[in-house]
């Protein structure tokens, strides 16, 4: 309360001294926008693009391109014609601000409030500022780009896509829609083996490369460049509930066999199923990812030697990790990733074999609806188990030991 009255009089003092002075106070007139930038042509243009959208006419939308630049235009046609084939409701543009000031050609750049959702896949709509590149011309702003370094870059919005949709799955790819279709599909049933409860569909985008995975998700360049998929919440709001899909880095997943790209594609399904993306941080990193992997594996014919390699290998130079992997363990960007991964299935492995499957379902979905309301991991798991957390950690050490040996 104290710094509170003293604010109160600070305000008070600040008013007072400006009304007792000799001169007339006179507010300050609002900031005026830069030459060429008009707010409110770009929301008229904005509004156009959106009703051109539920309308599928993208030739209307085209016309919202600067004058000349097919680019432009066939960028326009390309968000009508995929927001037709997708699905696309409840769309949305709301100019926010601009982005800097006015080249020499009129090109300037807004943070464009926008919303969207898939259709029969997404339960509610996703929201996010992205940046729309703006033309100013005689009378009018036309509509140049969208997406750029200020937010993030949906895959559907910046470029002709790839459409398949099934009963459970929906792929928007810039290309090689089959593939992704068919390794969809399968993931599916592997899901629904251990988590017959699922009954939500499942969305997988594809970029162009790894740079506009990138972009997609606004990410810092190169962030997800060992990364085959990643498994997100779409907009800037992640909380439960929001749409949830698999974004694919075309250029480390079209390395992969069929197999591999089968066992990848199910583990961020089973992230989907789980709602991995919008889990509270105090689940452990080791659960979500060897869950996942746990899932994807149960029924793929592998020696370990095959599926715990990296984490063998690692054991041998530098002995037994001393904790199961955290959240630092599973950084994109840090070095024996495969390893991290191995360990925390060969856990859950250990945890299904220790007490059944079920019990580790049970727990993984108890701990994050747990820790929710203030619950600890450790007393979850020793009440689950019936060891504690540090005994458990023990013998996965001697299991990674006996592996490596």
């Amino acid at each position: 309360m104290a710094g509170l009255s003293l604010c109160l009089v600070l305000v008070v003092t600040g008013v007072g001294w400006a009304v007792l002075r000799d001169d007339t106070y006179v507010a300050p007139p609002p900031p005026r926008p830069s030459a060429g930038i008009e707010p409110g042509e770009a929301a008229l243009a904005l509004r156009q693009l959106e009703q051109a959208v539920r309308d599928a006419a993208p030739e209307v939308a085209a016309e919202l391109a600067p004058t000349g630049n097919e680019a432009a235009a066939d960028l326009l046609r390309a968000v009508v014609r995929n927001a037709d084939e997708i699905g696309v409701d409840r769309f949305t543009l709301r100019f926010i601000d601009s982005l800097g000031g006015v080249d020499g050609g009129g090109r300037w750049s807004a943070t464009v409030e926008t919303g969207w959702r898939f259709a029969g896949f997404d339960r509610s709509a996703s929201v996010a500022d992205v940046e729309i590149g703006l033309v100013a011309e005689a009378g009018r702003t036309a509509i140049d780009s969208i997406g750029g370094a200020a937010g993030p870059s949906p895959v559907w919005l910046t470029g002709p896509v790839e459409v398949l949709r099934g009963p459970r799955t929906l792929v928007v790819a810039t290309t090689g829609a089959a593939r992704y279709d068919r390794l969809a599909r399968a993931a599916i049933p592997v899901v629904r083996r251990v988590l017959p409860q699922w009954r939500d569909g499942l969305v997988v985008e594809v970029p162009g490369s790894g740079a506009e995975l990138d972009a997609a998700l606004a990410a810092e360049p190169g962030q997800y460049a060992a990364i085959a998929a990643v498994t997100s919440g779409v907009g800037d709001d992640l909380r439960p509930g929001v749409p949830v899909h698999v974004l694919v880095n075309p250029e480390v997943f079209g390395r992969l066999d069929g197999r591999g790209a089968r066992v990848v594609m199910s583990h961020e399904a089973t992230h989907v199923a789980t709602g991995a993306a919008t889990e509270p941080d105090a689940v452990p990193e080791w659960l979500t990812e060897g869950f996942a992997d746990y899932v994807a594996l149960r029924d793929v014919d592998l020696p370990l030697s095959v599926t715990a390699a990296q984490v063998a290998r690692q054991v041998r130079r530098e002995g037994p990790p001393a904790s199961l992997p955290g959240e630092d363990r599973f950084d994109t960007r840090t070095t024996h990733l495969g390893a991290a991964y191995e360990a925390a299935w060969i856990a859950c492995v250990l945890l299904a074999e220790r007490s059944g499957e079920r019990r580790l379902t049970r727990f993984y979905a108890e701990l994050r609806q747990g820790l929710r309301q203030g619950d600890d991991a450790a007393g979850e798991f020793r009440r689950t188990f019936g060891l504690t957390l540090p005994a458990f950690t023990r013998q996965w050490q001697a299991a990674l030991a006996d592996l490596a040996a």
